[in-house]
């Protein structure tokens, strides 16, 4: 573990996970938790921990979308032998690199576990997952009616109060007792 990278996950987002190598030259098939290259790129470097547990950091390249994936050139990482030692590792990036585009954008880190309400107070549970999909993020609550499934857009997401702790929403009709079940 090199001095930099030690004590880096106090202070880190996971941005992905390497699949596989991708070629001869080093480049790594990544699976990204993350919508776009950008956030790969803006970080400029990132931290692969292996499986062993051993954290080593690289300067990011290049970040290109290639099927369900990215595929991703670090410095140093010339070979698909060097490549392959990180099959499997997860890819954390420092926190403060990456920045929200806009004050109704959040990474997932900050909502997941926050209350989730009507706009008239009535408890729905909490947020504990999101799924995301093509469209829009899917947030799911659980709580005293079960799991309710949430589409993350602006009709039904009214407010997300970071300091209070706690999401608006705006149930459109049917969405609660049509896809609440028991968890």
């Amino acid at each position: 573990m090199s001095e930099s990278s030690k004590g880096f996950i106090a202070d880190a987002l996971l941005l992905g996970k390497v699949i596989k190598p991708h070629g001869l030259r080093g480049l790594l098939r990544v699976w990204s938790y993350a919508r776009s290259e950008a956030s790969f790129l803006a970080a400029g470097s990132v931290f692969l921990r292996s499986a062993g547990g051993e954290v080593d950091e690289y300067t990011v390249v290049s970040v290109k979308p290639h099927k369900k994936f990215f595929l991703m050139a670090l410095e140093g990482l010339d070979s698909v032998e060097k490549a392959e030692a990180y099959r499997g590792a997860e890819i954390f990036v420092k926190r403060e690199v990456l920045r929200t585009e806009g004050e109704d954008e959040f990474f997932w880190h900050e909502i997941v576990g926050l209350q989730v309400e009507t706009e008239q107070g009535e408890p729905l549970g909490t947020l504990r997952r999101i799924i995301p999909t093509a469209g829009h993020d899917i947030w799911v609550a659980e709580g005293p009616r079960g799991e309710i499934l949430i589409p993350a857009v602006f009709e039904v997401v009214r407010r997300v109060d970071l300091e209070g702790g706690r999401v608006l929403i705006r149930p459109v009709e049917g969405l609660i007792g049509l896809n609440a079940h028991e968890v």
